[in-house]
């Protein structure tokens, strides 16, 4: 399988509430040089994380150790700038199966989708519902039913839907990649290819 499969996740979140968040921020250029996606996550927000001289920024979130989770939840607009796949690469590999925003640039989210990356798009409103809970309570746990296409605030019984392309959430619920799902319809290309030739 290209990744693992995602049906429900249940887990603590990492708040990120900045806006505008580009992929040059989620993983800076000079860390682009590896085509395979392992080892990115080492530099998820490399400038944000860690000074010049590489000490480590204690403000930054990622550093704090009362936040962790499976689940990033980022401000209005992530994912803008370029189309660097790596970006979604460096989210993966440090840990996140789900990204939460109000809004995501449109390719950042496919290039999520296709590494096995949820990314959750709610209301501003719910954004700012989330935030307010796990800033009273680092310790909040965020449902994501992909089946059901809900994401909800455990603490509070809040809910809230979120729209998915169909062939992604199929992909996504089997662990797939578009090369995946390909092979695992062999079978029947295979048969329709051998009555075509007559």
């Amino acid at each position: 399988m290209a990744y693992d499969k995602f049906t429900i996740l249940t887990s603590t979140a990492v708040p990120l509430p900045m806006e505008n968040v580009d992929t040059d921020q989620i993983i800076p250029a000079r860390f682009l040089k590896a085509t395979e996606r392992a080892g990115f996550g080492d530099n998820l927000f490399r400038d944000w994380r860690y000074n010049p001289d590489n000490t480590v920024k204690q403000d930054f979130v990622l550093n704090n150790n009362i936040y962790s989770g499976k689940i990033l939840v980022g401000g209005k607009n992530f994912g803008s700038g370029s189309s660097r796949e790596h970006a979604a690469w460096a989210i993966y590999d440090y840990g996140f199966r789900c990204v939460v925003s109000s809004f995501f640039a449109d390719i950042f989210k496919g290039n999520a989708l296709n590494v096995g990356i949820l990314p959750v798009q709610v209301s501003p409103e719910f954004l700012d519902k989330i935030f307010t809970a796990i800033e009273a309570n680092p310790a909040t746990e965020l449902e994501v039913n992909l089946p059901d296409q809900t994401i909800t605030i455990l603490a509070t019984g809040e809910k809230e839907s979120f729209a998915i392309n169909t062939y992604k959430k199929h992909n996504m619920t089997h662990g797939f990649d578009d090369i995946d799902y390909l092979q695992a319809m062999e079978k029947d290309i295979t048969s329709f290819a051998a009555k075509s030739l007559y």
